[in-house]
Order: C-alpha cells, then sequence, then structure tokens
C-alpha cells in the first residue's frame, strides 16, 4: 500500500464516526422538527455512504437495473464479503429500500434514533415467540410497500468466497410474498476484507439479476427457494467469488 493510500485509508477510517454521527443529527432534526417523510429522509443515509466511499476513494458501478420496476416492491438477497457491500449499496442502489437491523442497534443513542426515523425495520434474532412476532411486523413492512436487502449467508464470508444461504432469511420474503432479487457484490473483498479496518482504493460492481417470483413457495419451500437465490447470485459474481470443492482454488484456465 502506498503512502498515499495509507493515509487516505486512515482518514476513511477517522472520518467514519465524525460523519455517522453528523448524518444521524441531521436526520433526526429533519423528520422531528421539520417532519420529512421517511422517503424524503432517505438522502441521509444515501449522504452517507457516498461521502465516505469518495473520501477512500471507491468507485460503484451498478448493472442490471433493467431488470427492475421502479414502482415494485422487492427482498434483495446478495452475497456479503465486505463492509463495503453495505456502503456501496446503500449509496448507490437507485431503488427506494430499508434495511433490516438487529434491535439492539436501536438502542444506541441517537444513532438507533435515527434509524427508526428513516424507516429501518428492527428484528429480533433470539429465538422464540418474540422472534416470530418481529418476523411477522417486518413481512408486513415489506408487503406495505418497504422493499429490503438481505445478506443470507449469515455474516461476511471471510475468503470472500460465496456460502451457503440460511433458509431463515427466507421466510420474509415467502410471509410478505414479494419477488427475491439475487445481488452479487462484486470487488468488495478485495478492498475491504473481513478482519481488515483499512480500505483500499477501487471499484465495486453490483449486479442485479431478474427477480424471483415467491407467491407459489410456502413456509416449508424455504430451504429450495434459497438453493435457487444461492445460484442466482452465483452467476452474478466474479470467479474470485465463486465457491470451491474442498476449499481449492480452480484450475486456472
Amino acid at each position: 500500500m502506498s503512502l498515499f493510500q495509507f493515509l487516505r485509508s486512515l482518514l476513511f477510517l477517522f472520518f467514519v464516526p465524525l460523519v455517522t454521527c453528523a448524518v444521524c443529527v441531521l436526520a433526526l432534526i429533519d423528520t422531528s422538527v421539520l417532519k420529512s417523510s421517511t422517503v424524503k429522509a432517505q438522502k441521509y443515509p444515501r449522504t452517507w455512504a457516498r461521502i465516505l466511499l469518495l473520501i477512500a476513494g471507491i468507485r460503484v458501478r451498478v448493472t442490471g437495473m433493467e431488470h427492475l420496476d421502479s414502482q415494485a416492491t422487492y427482498v434483495f438477497a446478495g452475497n456479503h464479503t465486505s463492509q463495503l457491500d453495505i456502503y456501496s449499496f446503500q449509496g448507490y442502489f437507485p431503488h427506494d429500500f430499508r434495511w433490516i437491523a438487529k434491535k439492539e442497534l436501536f438502542k444506541i443513542p441517537i444513532f438507533g434514533q435515527a434509524m427508526r426515523k428513516v424507516g429501518f425495520i428492527s428484528i429480533d434474532r433470539s429465538r422464540g415467540r418474540e422472534a416470530l412476532k418481529s418476523l411477522s411486523l417486518a413481512a408486513n413492512r415489506i408487503s406495505d410497500g418497504s422493499s429490503v436487502l438481505i445478506f443470507p449467508e449469515g455474516t461476511r464470508s471471510r475468503d470472500g468466497k460465496l456460502h451457503p444461504f440460511k433458509a431463515g432469511a427466507f421466510l420474509l420474503a415467502i410471509k410478505s410474498g414479494v419477488p427475491v432479487v439475487p445481488i452479487g457484490f462484486n470487488n468488495a473483498s478485495q478492498l475491504l476484507p473481513k478482519g481488515r479496518l483499512l480500505p483500499k482504493s477501487g471499484e465495486i460492481v453490483l449486479r442485479i439479476g431478474p427477480p424471483v417470483p415467491t407467491t407459489d413457495y410456502k413456509a416449508r419451500d424455504k430451504q429450495q427457494l434459497a438453493a435457487l437465490v444461492h445460484d442466482r447470485v452465483a452467476q452474478l459474481l466474479d470467479k474470485q467469488h465463486l465457491p470451491t470443492e474442498e476449499g481449492h482454488e480452480p484450475e486456472p484456465s
């Protein structure tokens, strides 16, 4: 890493909490005092992500938007290899959507309040009745017109490759009855892999696939839907992100 890149990466790390706090305060003022709608308030998380990516020197290119109806509601499902997946999708994905976040994040002062004000959806990840209740409430929000993004692998991939999808995430799509759209996040792990703090400059490419209808699926079919969407996501990924048998790298072509 060059000295310039190192200093730029440090600048990114320094500005993450500052920009986050500033944007949260502005969002709270706009939604609480000026009474802006949640749709208009999406400019705050979008601006947050774009500022931080600009500081880091990261460009984002989105392809495949022709597959989407700008007025439709979807559950977007993608591979998760880097913290930059969140920044890139938030900053440059043009379709209106909301994040699903664990309920504990909503308890963080200012940050949690801002999340609620801009329409983020809380979900309980524990087991039992409360978890099922929060899942149903989230599905209702989606049915009412709130598109969301899910990362069905459950956590960031440490090796940058696509891993199996957890079927439970697809209950949201089945319960809400909206199509699932496969998303391929490419090159984010090369710029900021899991476990590293300082990002490199470069380009992230988001590839959007055709929607997968869910109206014919029942809750018992969640594994089948997860497997189908996993295959669709794999088709949108560069070679270095594809899973390999027994952990071996593919033969060079």
